[in-house]
């Protein structure tokens, strides 16, 4: 089909032109996020309470379990798939560089992202980052033209920032900020598992904007995870900007050294932040929960390295390269996952209802063979369509124009 006018010189990318590291990279961050997103949403404070984890007969082996997800898993994954927009927003200018209509084509395809953030968050997860990432985007737009250094100085400090880096500021100078610690108490879980339970949707739906409201709003947690995603997206455009995946095999010296060095020294700082958490001492708490955001990128850096490394061997193809297929389809398998954590914690519909009655093991479990299926799924649907049902949606809003869709039909791709 056809193209707008305006876009006729903006060539979309074809399978040949994707880089097969990001999108396995994108994949194993896909993991983590569901990961690391059920394992907090099922948690004391959140749908569960404390006693109630506690009663439960894995409750030994779901302690370790989640401390395992928070040191390996919590604040990496995340930092991961932020960078990759960051990466992938430069590749996309890079490739559209000398064509008319970059940033109103950009522009677009960020707003149609915000919309679905937000959908997503009033109607299924509340703790969504699309409309995050899609913020952050715009001024990732206006940094377009910046040099290497200036995305360096300008990420670094940034992604160091965090909600709880904010939080400490904000309690330090008394600033008249409220915060939303009610909806973590008892009663309000409570609350929200009998509201979940009862199968009542839309006061399910008006119970969690009101937190969205009090937490993400007036209390200016938004503002602080759209500075630490837009960090992250100035280190990814300046990580292409380095032409590391223009040749991965030229790097590889390098990315040995990023990964023996990063990797231990990021575990033993996740180790002893989640010490210090569990310790009596509110200072080093506070001091360990602010490190969370630095140690993130490290261990972040040292993974990233790792596989990058071992894709260049046949084993490590083997065991990385079936994540590239879920990758692909990022945002199709991103917003499948909001409707598992509602499958297994709500009664609306089928739902099993499961809040404060399943414990950190079993999550971990469930997680991982919904993960197992979105594998063979993406292999499957990519081997007749050539993108996501979700992608394909996406790239009709921002081209407008219909892109074809089965994979016989001999057409390019959007990207």
């Amino acid at each position: 089909m056809n193209q707008a006018k305006g876009d006729t010189l903006a060539t979309p990318v074809s399978a040949r032109e994707r880089i097969g590291e990001v999108d396995v990279l994108r994949g194993i961050a896909l993991l983590g996020v569901l990961l690391m997103n059920f394992v907090a949403f099922a948690s004391d404070g959140v749908m569960a309470t404390k006693g109630q984890l506690e009663a439960l007969p894995t409750a030994t082996l779901d302690y370790w379990s989640y401390e395992a997800i928070r040191v390996f898993v919590g604040d990496k994954a995340n930092t991961v798939f932020a960078t990759l927009f960051g990466l992938g927003f430069y590749i996309q200018l890079t490739r559209s560089e000398g064509k008319p209509g970059f940033e109103a084509r950009y522009a677009r395809r960020l707003f149609w992202l915000l919309v679905f953030g937000w959908l997503n968050t009033l109607f299924l997860w509340v703790w969504d980052i699309l409309n995050l990432y899609a913020l952050a985007g715009f001024g990732l737009l206006l940094m377009r033209r910046w040099s290497t250094r200036a995305l360096l100085l300008f990420g670094i400090p940034a992604a160091l920032y965090s909600d709880k880096l904010q939080a400490w500021i904000v309690k330090s100078l008394s600033l008249p900020i409220p915060n939303a610690d009610h909806y973590q108490t008892n009663a309000a879980v409570l609350e929200r598992q009998a509201i979940s339970q009862s199968g009542d949707y839309p006061a399910l739906v008006a119970n969690f904007a009101g937190w969205t409201w009090a937490e993400w709003i007036v209390g200016g947690l938004m503002a602080a995870w759209v500075v630490y995603a837009l960090g992250r997206f100035a280190l990814g455009a300046a990580v292409g900007r380095s032409g590391l995946f223009e040749n991965v095999a030229r790097h590889v010296p390098l990315l040995r050294r990023i990964a023996w060095i990063a990797i231990p020294a990021g575990l033993a700082g996740a180790v002893a932040i989640r010490v210090a958490a569990h310790g009596d001492d509110e200072g080093w708490k506070t001091f360990a929960s602010i490190c969370r955001s630095p140690v993130a990128l490290m261990l972040a850096a040292g993974y990233c390295a790792g596989i990058l490394v071992a894709l260049q061997k046949e084993w490590g193809k083997r065991l990385f390269g079936p994540f590239g297929a879920v990758g692909r389809m990022a945002l199709t398998n991103y917003l499948a996952q909001g409707f598992l954590y509602g499958l297994v914690m709500f009664g609306v519909g089928p739902g099993l209802a499961l809040a404060g009655n399943i414990g950190t093991s079993a999550v971990v479990g469930i997680s991982l063979a919904f993960f197992a299926f979105q594998i063979a799924f993406s292999h499957w649907w990519l081997a007749r369509y050539r993108f996501g049902p979700m992608e394909w949606l996406w790239r009709w809003l921002t081209y407008g124009t219909r892109p074809q869709f089965r994979r016989h039909v001999p057409v390019a791709q959007i990207a």
